[in-house]
């Protein structure tokens, strides 16, 4: 009985361990196919709106934008009726969008180095990478979610995370004028990202 058991804590330990591995393995692929697929794009540009007009696809498809809305709103996103939730949603990812294209320079080619995956919790794996550009090495961690397809959730930057740099940001405008100040401070950082 005694040895059953063993065995049988065995064989779920070692089916843990390989879910954890294909689970980190198909999210650090998913990774790399669409940093790939922007870089690709990035190299093809001739001009910063030409690059602007190709990645927004490309990063929607590949970031789930709801969920950093949400997060970045915080407990604030439960006032939100669902149209201002869809309009929140895409003045944010307008304002990522310009804000992560508006970082390359047309010509200039970041090079992106790929550390680790590390399961942070069931069906989040977090990669690690270095990024080389223009001289400078920065950490990035993709913080990424399975939900029909492993999706970046977050994007910490040195050590900042930023949806929660957002949050900082989005809160205090939250407490003092509510849902209707929130939009609006989305519809400007927009507005100024392009």
């Amino acid at each position: 009985m005694k040895r059953r058991l063993l065995l049988t804590f065995a064989a779920l330990t070692v089916a843990g361990v390989s879910f954890g591995a294909s689970s980190l393995e198909s999210a650090q692929t998913r990774l790399k196919a669409a940093v790939e697929e922007v870089l690709a794009l990035a190299g093809r540009a001739t001009d910063k709106p030409t690059l602007m007009k190709q990645i927004g696809p490309v990063l929607e498809k590949h970031i789930s934008f709801d969920v950093m809305t949400r997060r970045a709103i915080g407990p604030g996103w439960r006032e939100f009726d669902a149209a201002q939730q869809e309009q929140a949603i895409g003045l944010f990812t307008k304002l990522i969008i310009r804000s992560y294209g508006s970082r390359f320079k047309v010509g200039q080619m970041p090079e992106v180095k790929y550390q680790s995956a590390a399961e942070a919790a069931a069906g989040r794996v977090d990669v690690s990478t270095f990024t080389i550009y223009q001289g400078s090495r920065y950490s990035v961690v993709y913080r990424m979610e399975e939900a029909e397809g492993w999706h970046t959730t977050d994007v910490v930057i040195e050590g900042v995370s930023m949806v929660a740099n957002y949050r900082s940001q989005f809160d205090p405008v939250y407490k003092k004028g509510g849902v209707s100040a929130v939009l609006a401070a989305l519809e400007k950082s927009a507005a100024r990202s392009e």
